[in-house]
């Protein structure tokens, strides 16, 4: 069971980043086609992914045995903690939006979509973990302790590493 409900670490950012497009892609979906019942499986995914990384959310299969390995540009190693509390924020809006949608109805729930389709599309299309970026920030606040992700409290070397530009 501890197995089960374990996240791996390191994490795949191709496999990551497959995720995300995947997200941005459901999320985008019932967007346009004003389809809430696509909350359920979105939901599900963060969940799932939380509790047990790509170990019981299709998405999460697919992206580590199908996606992922092929994308080779994208094949690199990152911590998981980040990854995990990225996730974790994707099932706070997918639960919101989901409670929303039954008492309020989908036009108010469709709002709390937008913020987790531009961080899915940010981790998707350029490789940016926005929850990963929050997990750094709160781990040098001292929110979150350094025993949790040693290499996470400065992520500065692989953002350089990657392009983006440094504050």
């Amino acid at each position: 069971m501890k197995r089960l409900f374990s996240f791996p670490n390191p994490v795949n950012d191709a496999s990551a980043r497959t995720v995300a497009l995947g997200v941005v892609t459901m999320t985008l979906a019932a967007l346009v086609t004003n389809t809430a019942w696509l909350l359920v499986p979105l939901t599900y995914g963060f969940l799932a992914r939380v509790a047990t990384g790509p170990t019981l959310s299709p998405l999460g299969q697919f992206a580590v045995r199908v996606a992922g390995p092929r994308l080779t540009a994208w094949q690199k190693s990152v911590p998981g903690p980040p990854k995990r509390f990225a996730q974790g924020i994707g099932a706070v809006l997918t639960v919101s939006a989901t409670i929303v949608w039954w008492s309020v109805g989908w036009s108010a729930a469709r709002w709390l979509l937008l913020p987790l389709m531009a961080a899915a599309a940010l981790e998707g299309f350029l490789g940016f973990c926005l929850g990963c970026a929050v997990f750094g920030w709160l781990m040098r606040a001292g929110l979150i302790p350094e025993s949790v992700c040693a290499e996470c409290g400065d992520l500065s070397a692989r953002y350089a590493a990657a392009g983006y530009p440094q504050n």
